[in-house]
């Protein structure tokens, strides 16, 4: 049997599963069907980096919790984005991936999205088929959905006065595909637990006149955001050279979702207070506030997450100079968008890149040599967080920084 036949079945076997429906990406695989088999020591050090860094963030929001001038002195955060914040805090997690790569050193990592994380159907169907041909082994997603379920029952009544009906809203951008499978899984996560879905997105919200928020017009009790939340609030370009045409706040919908949170009407998941963890700058922070941590979180810092400046805190000349040592980093950017690797580029193209950056908007992280592996491509290891706790796993490869084009790999582990 030939590589594209083989992998042919492999992807009859994936779409039958009914969430991921896209096997191919540019005419060109998706995933791989082979598994990494982790030793089980392997994803429980992973799985705590994890958790030690979701702590970590959680630590963070505390210290701007009680000194909000941060917000904007050191966040550069917009004035919506400072009122996501100031109404959600100290809310800010339900679900999140942290992304590890292993290096000669130990683990490091490169970021928490605790916005919007993505690639859930991927880690559970692709474990799911992996667990199906080494039924010995472990799949380390097979928990994903119960936890996931248990966290959004949990924070919802806690989040809700009185009794509330079993309606969720997912909220999305309809206008995009790329994760559907995402809205497919939560959807069916959902469904059979027992509560009615409604989709849609944040220009189709409203409020009854109980004050819960609506999506096409049916109350909810529960919004499950997959809308980033830099997009609800004013937005402008990383670039100096480029404009968004339509920069204004997502004004109406926000009176609706984030005053049916305020008024406990309405639970949102992840919360709008992830606006500041997920800000890049939040990395920043840790090392150039390294001593308003406590003890255990300073470990942390110095063990996992690599040096990290606000852009304009270094002197251009270091920049300009090291090229090779150094990654910017937009504040909102995602899946590799708005990463500028200097070692990928040409020295021409860095010090442009260093000149177009808007300010407040970037950070500069320290370049670090992740594992490679057979074929040299670099493994990214996606740890789910949820509530806090290491849920599953998510593994894309590489080669270089990893962007849309890395093909996820099933993952299991030798029990």
């Amino acid at each position: 049997m030939s590589a594209d036949e083989r992998y042919d079945r492999f992807a009859a076997r994936l779409t039958d599963g009914a969430i991921i429906t896209d096997p191919w990406l540019d005419g060109a695989p998706r995933f791989r069907a082979d598994p990494v088999v982790l030793p089980a020591a392997r994803w429980r050090a992973l799985a705590r980096a994890g958790e030690e860094l979701a702590a970590l963030y959680d630590e963070l929001c505390a210290i701007v919790a009680d000194e909000p001038s941060l917000l904007e002195d050191f966040f550069a955060l917009t004035p919506v984005q400072r009122a996501l914040w100031l109404t959600s805090q100290p809310l800010w997690h339900g679900i999140a991936r942290a992304d590890v790569f292993v290096t000669a050193e130990g683990l490091a990592v490169t970021e928490l999205n605790s916005d919007t994380p993505t690639g859930e159907p991927e880690a559970v169907e692709l474990g799911r088929l992996a667990h199906e041909d080494h039924p010995s082994m472990g799949d380390p997603n097979a928990g994903l959905r119960g936890r996931f379920v248990t966290m959004v029952e949990a924070l919802t009544a806690a989040l809700v006065d009185a009794s509330f009906p079993r309606v969720a809203g997912i909220v999305y951008p309809t206008e995009f595909t790329e994760d559907l499978s995402l809205v497919r899984l939560y959807r069916r996560w959902l469904t059979d637990a027992g509560w009615e879905v409604v989709l849609g997105s944040p220009y189709n919200l409203g409020r009854d006149e109980e004050g819960r928020a609506t999506l096409f017009d049916r109350p909810v009790s529960l919004l499950l955001r997959h809308y980033k939340t830099d997009w609800w609030t004013e937005r402008s370009s990383a670039w100096s050279d480029e404009t968004i045409p339509d920069a204004a706040p997502l004004s109406e919908a926000l009176e609706a979702a984030l005053g049916a949170s305020v008024d406990r009407k309405t639970a949102v998941l992840n919360p709008f207070g992830s606006v500041l963890p997920q800000n890049k700058r939040a990395m920043a922070f840790m090392w150039e506030h390294v001593h308003r941590f406590s003890p255990a979180s300073q470990s942390v810092i110095e063990r996992i997450v690599p040096f990290t400046s606000r852009l304009e805190a270094l002197h251009p000349e270091q920049l300009r100079t090291q090229r090779e040592q150094w990654v910017l980093k937009s504040d909102y950017g995602a899946e590799g968008d708005e990463v500028v690797l200097g070692r990928s580029v040409t020295q021409e193209e860095w010090e442009k890149s260093l000149s177009l950056a808007r300010p407040g908007r970037w950070i500069a992280q320290r370049y670090f040599e992740a594992e490679q592996g057979d074929g040299g491509e670099t493994i990214n290891y996606g740890v789910y967080v949820v509530a806090g706790e290491a849920a599953g796993l998510y593994l894309r490869a590489q080669p270089g920084a990893t962007d849309v084009h890395a093909l996820s790999v099933p993952v299991l582990v030798a029990e």
